[in-house]
């Protein structure tokens, strides 16, 4: 296969005949792009990648009472596995009866930095921290205004050596971006530093600085979250009346201990949480890649991956379920104000401040993991998860309306796998094919 040279600049009928004989793709691969192109806004999605030739769908959902240091919200949610909406529904509607989700947004500050080689005293970079942070400030002034009107901008500057690589520092820039995600404020700020700093260097007969690159960073330890809920065991009778509420509160700890210590488990119980933390992020048009890659460095801070979330009680049977992470991100800028939907979303939230998105997002991703550990310690994981998984079984057999009424009735009150829905549906329709001949 030949390299194609120059498709970027193929217009949208080009790409796609282009891809149609160099992959010999049947004449259903236009038409399938074609049904989800958008009558009307498909200019504006164009836009926002690169080589695009159509759109895909996700479902947008919501998931009702979610109270929130005190507040009712509706969160809406874009994934594609069915579980997740029902169990962050599931989890806000007992916590909702039980005291609701207390968020503490404990900082908002996000990250960049100026990566260069340098040979000098490190003294000298410690003592003149402070003067070196006020020039920058100063030089930069016109381009941070509008910032600093919003209580944003550069807040701090520290010097830190990289021991392993001989003479190469980092410079690491602390921002307050307000509302915006500000990755583009964050990393313009930084190519506007390296000209004052370079000359503060010069200015002073330092050592020559070499600036080797400059980038934000998507670790941002210091912008963290917690959403926490506590109830006594007593309230779990409802909820799981399968189990007695008091082992139901011990196993559910101990599954909560176990992803704390073991590092197997921990990846999915995070991913648990990310289910709902993600679905969020990318309903308001937020960057959910840097949100994951930051909360499991976050995980790993202390030199083993563990959960993100932890489970206590009290010796009087107080039951506390909480989750910090950090969760850098943003109510304006980007697509947020762009992607329809991402602005439906918001209205949704009743257009909150970034914090606020922080704490609804955090809520989100505790709801989920409250739910799936406990079908994970009950009825396991599997029972409710296949049952809603059902719907997509049953539309890849292409089922009618009856067959699923037939399908339901029958497993009813029964673990679900693939097979045993294919080999009912196989004897369903021979039997049906028997009747008719």
């Amino acid at each position: 296969m030949e390299l194609i040279s120059g498709f970027s600049k193929y217009s949208r009928e080009e790409k796609i005949s282009c891809l149609k004989k160099t992959l010999n793709l049947k004449d259903e691969f236009e038409t399938v792009l074609a049904q989800y192109r958008h009558s009307q806004k498909q200019e504006l999605f164009d836009v926002f990648s690169e080589n695009t030739i159509s759109n895909f769908i996700l479902p947008f959902g919501v998931a009702p009472n979610f109270v929130i240091n005190g507040k009712y919200h509706i969160i809406p949610m874009v994934t594609e596995e069915s579980s997740v909406v029902a169990a962050a529904s599931r989890g806000a509607s007992f916590w909702s009866k039980n005291g609701g989700f207390n968020v503490t947004v404990h900082n908002t500050i996000k990250v960049g930095q100026i990566w260069f080689k340098w040979n000098g005293k490190p003294d000298l970079l410690k003592i003149n921290t402070e003067n070196i942070l006020g020039v920058v400030k100063s030089e930069l002034h016109n381009f941070t205004e509008s910032m600093e009107k919003r209580g944003g901008g550069i807040k701090e500057l520290e010097f830190y050596s990289q021991p392993e690589l001989n003479n190469i520092w980092q410079l690491q820039v602390k921002f307050e971006t307000a509302d915006s995600m500000g990755a583009n404020f964050i990393n313009s700020c930084l190519e506007k530093i390296k000209k004052p700093l370079t000359t503060w260097f010069e200015d002073n007969n330092w050592p020559d600085i070499e600036i080797l690159f400059t980038i934000l960073s998507n670790y941002t330890p210091d912008c963290l979250v917690t959403c926490e809920t506590h109830c006594h065991i007593s309230k779990f009778k409802e909820f799981t009346p399968i189990m007695a509420p008091e082992l139901f509160a011990n196993n559910y700890k101990l599954a909560v201990d176990i992803a704390f210590h073991n590092m197997d488990r921990a990846v999915t119980h995070n991913k648990g949480i990310f289910n709902g933390i993600d679905a969020v992020i990318i309903a308001t048009g937020n960057d959910y890649r840097a949100v994951e890659a930051a909360g499991h460095a976050y995980a790993s801070r202390n030199g083993k991956y563990r959960s993100l979330s932890s489970c206590s009680i009290s010796p009087k049977g107080e039951f506390s379920f909480s989750v910090t992470l950090p969760l850098a991100i943003g109510t304006i800028g980007g697509i947020t104000n762009l992607h329809p939907m991402s602005v439906l979303a918001l209205k949704i939230l009743n257009n909150p401040p970034a914090a606020g998105l922080m704490g609804i997002a955090a809520a989100a991703g505790l709801a989920n993991n409250f739910s799936a550990i406990s079908s994970l310690v009950t009825t396991g994981i599997q029972h409710g998860h296949m049952k809603l998984h059902l719907a997509n079984i049953l539309q890849s057999f292409n089922a009618t309306e009856l067959e699923k009424k037939m399908v339901l009735k029958h497993f009813k009150g029964i673990t679900i796998d693939f097979k045993a829905v294919k080999d009912f549906m196989d004897n369903l329709r021979s039997n049906k094919n028997k009747l008719i001949t």
